[in-house]
């Protein structure tokens, strides 16, 4: 019988508060529900992680997904990847953990979040993964459920090795606030819940870096339970837009632009006509540090409304997580020397060229 994720987590070794990291400290090594808690935290998910399998044009495609329901109707879904659906499927079919293939419907898809949704039609009697509301700490004990290579109902282990990182995405733009772990991540993970040991998703695998064995990546749950609630009302989420090129400040741009300290965003030029258009400042000129041409005259942002923005990872994680198109914004800036701010109002990311 499958347990109640109540009981599930009573065996693990009492109840976890929401938000919490139980995950982090392992048991005790006498403790035999310590030894097993992979094996039951397995046994306890797989009813509710599917295999998936997209046709198009002739070409067959594999990953993995798993249910998940919104809280404001008894209608449950399927998460995976937008990678994994493709553009326009002849087919999408999924298979539970009972063998059975069942032809769904696309309720809709992102491809700057890489993240699908679908329709499986009837309820299999399995529950929903919850979605994690925040992040755990780097170290995080962590595993992947999903079908790498084909092989259903398979899962690895690992930690979470890295947080807030930008992987890339359609169009040049890149995925914000995603998750590192080293668990092992291969062609048909893609889709599947990286999970805590309370059950929980903590990220949507979504990658592995090239050439590596022990790098893989996740579309965060913040992030993803941002996305799917508009995948399923509208079929489509839209992505707060500034309309600027940038880079990180470093140490050869601080020192040719006069800044204090190697920190915050550089804007290298503006869209024309884009939300940042006359209200930021690209680049105007450039100059040779030590023999490598750097770019002078552009803004640095430094701050959005009353958070510190030091990098380009923390300013595409704000604007992911904390923005919404047709928000005004306060943007901190060093310009000539002082800072200032100025007010820019977000617009939309425009669609990926196809």
């Amino acid at each position: 019988m499958q347990r109640t994720r109540r009981e599930f987590l009573g065996l693990l070794g009492g109840g976890v508060a929401a938000g919490s990291t139980a995950g982090c400290v392992a048991p005790a090594r006498n403790d035999p529900v310590g030894e097993r808690r992979f094996a039951m935290l397995y046994e306890d998910v797989a009813p509710s992680v599917a295999r998936v399998q997209t046709t198009a044009d002739g070409r067959t495609g594999q990953g993995s997904g798993f249910r998940y329901r919104t809280g404001l109707d008894d209608d449950s879904y399927v998460v995976t990847n937008q990678h994994v659906v493709g553009s326009d499927p002849d087919a999408v079919r999924i298979q539970y953990a009972d063998g059975e293939w069942v032809e769904v419907a696309v309720v809709g898809t992102d491809p700057y979040s890489d993240l699908a949704v679908l329709d499986p039609g009837a309820d299999i009697g399995s529950e929903p993964l919850p979605l994690r509301e925040t992040v755990p700490p780097i170290g995080t004990e962590v595993l992947v459920v999903g079908s790498p290579l084909g092989f259903s109902g398979s899962a690895s282990q690992g930690i979470i090795s890295g947080r807030n990182r930008s992987i890339p995405a359609a169009g040049n733009y890149t995925i914000a606030d995603a998750i590192q772990t080293d668990a092992a991540l291969n062609p048909g993970n893609s889709g599947g819940p990286i999970l805590t040991l309370d059950g929980d998703v903590v990220a949507v695998a979504t990658a592995r870096a090239s050439g590596s064995d022990n790098v893989g990546f996740g579309v965060s749950a913040p992030l993803t339970g941002r996305v799917v609630p508009s995948l399923i009302e509208n079929g489509r989420y839209d992505h707060s837009h500034m309309g600027v090129a940038i880079r990180d400040v470093g140490p050869l741009l601080a020192e040719a632009n006069g800044l204090p300290a190697a920190r915050g965003v550089y804007v290298t030029a503006t869209e024309p006509g884009g939300p940042a258009d006359e209200v930021l400042q690209g680049s105007t000129d450039e100059t040779i540090v030590d023999g490598t041409p750097v770019p002078t005259g552009g803004d640095v942002i430094v701050g959005l409304e009353e958070t510190s923005i030091d990098t380009q990872s923390a300013l595409s994680r704000y604007l992911a997580l904390e923005t919404a198109p047709g928000d005004v914004l306060d943007v901190r800036i060093r310009r000539e020397g002082s800072e200032r701010t100025v007010q820019l109002e977000l617009g939309t990311r425009p669609d990926p060229p196809a």
